[in-house]
C-alpha cells in the first residue's frame, strides 16, 4: 500500500493525495524548461488585468515585483521546486504569494493552466525555433563553403550504389543544400503555425473577465490571437508540426552521414574527417571511426520516433483539455534537443573534412560511367536514342569481356564494328572531365553550374 501526501487542491477533496500517484503525475522536470516562459507570461497576464481594471495597480507592482525575484532565483538555480505542486504554473503562484502575500492569489484572475501551459509551450518552441532556424542556416553555408572549394573535383555519381556518371564533389554537396533549404523553410512555417497566442483562453470557454487577449498576443511576440477557445486549449499541432519537420532533418543529416561513413572507408578513401569528430577503438589501435557521423545517424531514429509518439498522442481525444497532453512535452523537448545539437555539429563536421581527389576522380573513371556519353554522341549522330542505348550496351559488353576499365581505352575498330557511326571524335566525349562540362545547364553538374548554385543559395540565406 502506498503511503499519502497532503492535498493541496481544494476542500473538495477529503483523501490526501497518494505518493505514488503524485510521483506518476508530477511533470517538474520538464516544467522547468518553461519555468521562465511562464514567468514572462504571468508578467504580461498581469499587466493585461490592470489595464482592462480587473487587478489593482498597487497589486501589480507587487506581482511584478515578485516575478521578478522568482525569475532571478531561476536563472541563478535558487528556485526550490515542490512536487507537491505539480507543475511550475502551482509552484510559480505559490512562491509569488509566500513572497508578496494575497496579490499573488489574484494572479490567476481570468486563465487557467490550460491556456497557461499552452502559452508557455508555444514561448518556449518558437525560442527553439528561432535558433535552429539560425543552425540550419550555419549547416547550409558550410555544404555550400566546401562545395565552393570542390565545384570541379571529379568524382562517381551513383545510382543504385553503381557508378552511373561521373559528377562534381561541390554538385553533390549542394544537393544537400537544397535538403536543408526545404527544412529551413518547414521549420519557418511550423514557427508562423505556431505563434498564435492562447492566453486569455482560459479552461475551454474563454472568460467572463473584460479581458484584453489582443494586449496579451501583442507583448509576448504572437502573430495574432487563437480564435476558438476550445481549440486553444486543446491543439498541439504545433508538437506534430516541429516533430515532422525535425524528423525531416535528422532524415537529411543520417543520408549525409551514412554517406560520410562509406567515404572514410578505406575501400572509399574519398574523405578524411578531422581527428576532433573521431574516435579511435580500445583495442585496435589503428582505426580511426567516424563515430560522430554514427551517433547522429542513430539519433535520426529517435526523432522520428518521437514524431510518431506526438501524432499518436491526440489521434482520440475529445475537446477540449486532456491530461494526456501532459506527454506532448517529452516527445517536443527531446526532439528540439537532439536536432539542434545534430544541425549545429554536422556543420562543424563538414568544415572539417579533407578531400582525397585522386581518389575520387580514379573511382569516377570505373564502372564505364561516360556510357550515357557515348549514347549522346550517337543521338547527335542521328541514331535514335533506344538504339544508340543499344549500340553502348554492346560496346561495354566487349570493354567487359577484354578487361577494358574505360570506354576511352576502347579501340575505334571495335566501337565501329558494333555502329559504323561512331568516329575518331568519340573520344572528346569519353573523359570524365568533358562528361562533367557538358552538363552545363540549370541543375547541372557543371562547374560553373555549381558556382551558380551557390550563389543562389548564398542569396537566400542572406534574405
Amino acid at each position: 500500500m502506498s503511503s499519502t501526501a497532503p492535498n493541496t487542491w481544494s476542500p473538495l477533496f477529503t483523501v490526501p493525495v497518494s505518493n505514488d500517484f503524485q510521483d506518476f503525475h508530477e511533470c517538474l522536470d520538464q516544467d522547468k524548461r518553461i519555468a521562465l516562459y511562464d514567468v514572462q507570461g504571468s508578467k504580461v497576464h498581469a499587466d493585461m488585468l490592470t489595464r482592462a481594471g480587473i487587478l489593482s495597480q498597487e497589486d501589480n507592482i507587487k506581482i511584478q515585483s515578485g516575478l521578478d525575484m522568482i525569475a532571478a532565483e531561476m536563472q541563478e538555480n535558487r528556485f526550490v521546486w515542490h512536487k507537491e505542486y505539480e507543475d511550475v504554473h502551482m509552484n510559480v503562484e505559490q512562491r509569488l504569494t509566500a513572497l508578496i502575500g494575497d496579490a499573488g492569489k489574484k494572479l490567476h484572475t481570468a486563465r487557467s493552466r490550460n491556456d497557461q501551459n499552452s502559452t508557455d509551450i508555444r514561448l518556449y518552441a518558437r525560442a527553439e525555433l528561432d535558433q535552429l532556424i539560425v543552425e540550419l542556416k550555419q549547416l547550409i553555408s558550410a555544404f555550400s563553403d566546401l562545395a565552393e572549394l570542390h565545384s570541379e573535383t571529379i568524382m562517381p555519381g551513383f545510382t543504385h550504389l553503381q557508378v552511373a556518371q561521373p559528377i562534381t564533389f561541390g554538385h553533390h554537396l549542394m544537393a544537400y543544400a537544397e535538403m536543408f533549404l526545404r527544412d529551413l523553410s518547414r521549420v519557418e512555417e511550423a514557427r508562423e503555425r505556431l505563434n498564435m497566442s492562447p492566453l486569455g483562453m482560459a479552461a475551454l470557454a474563454g472568460t467572463s473577465f473584460p479581458i484584453d487577449p489582443e494586449y496579451s498576443a501583442k507583448h509576448l511576440g504572437f502573430a495574432d490571437v487563437c480564435h476558438n477557445s476550445l481549440d486553444a486549449v486543446s491543439d498541439r499541432d504545433y508538437i506534430v508540426d516541429i516533430a515532422s519537420a525535425s524528423s525531416l532533418i535528422m532524415v537529411h543529416l543520417s543520408r549525409f552521414c551514412e554517406e560520410v561513413i562509406m567515404w572514410c572507408t578505406p575501400l572509399f578513401n574519398f574523405i578524411e574527417v578531422g581527428d576532433a569528430f573521431c574516435t579511435g577503438s580500445s583495442i585496435m589501435p589503428q582505426k580511426r571511426n567516424p563515430d560522430l557521423a554514427e551517433l547522429v545517424r542513430g539519433k535520426a531514429a529517435r526523432v522520428i520516433g518521437n514524431l510518431t509518439f506526438s501524432v499518436t498522442l491526440s489521434k482520440n481525444l475529445p475537446l477540449a483539455f486532456n491530461k494526456d497532453l501532459q506527454e506532448c512535452k517529452p516527445p517536443l523537448t527531446d526532439t528540439l534537443e537532439t536536432v539542434r545539437p545534430s544541425v549545429s555539429i554536422v556543420a562543424q563536421m563538414i568544415a572539417s573534412i579533407t578531400v582525397n581527389k585522386e581518389a575520387m576522380l580514379a573511382a569516377a573513371q570505373q564502372g564505364y560511367s561516360t556510357a550515357t556519353d557515348l549514347a549522346d554522341y550517337l543521338v547527335r549522330k542521328g541514331v535514335a536514342f533506344r538504339d544508340a542505348h543499344h549500340t553502348v550496351a554492346a560496346i561495354v559488353r566487349i570493354a567487359r569481356e577484354q578487361k577494358i576499365d574505360q570506354l576511352s581505352d576502347m579501340a575505334l575498330e571495335n566501337m565501329q564494328a558494333v555502329n559504323p557511326a561512331i568516329a575518331a571524335d568519340v573520344y572528346s566525349v569519353l573523359t570524365v572531365e568533358g562528361s562533367v562540362a557538358s552538363r552545363n545547364h540549370t541543375g547541372g553538374t557543371a562547374p560553373a553550374q555549381v558556382k551558380r548554385a551557390i550563389e543562389r543559395v548564398r542569396g537566400i540565406l542572406a534574405q
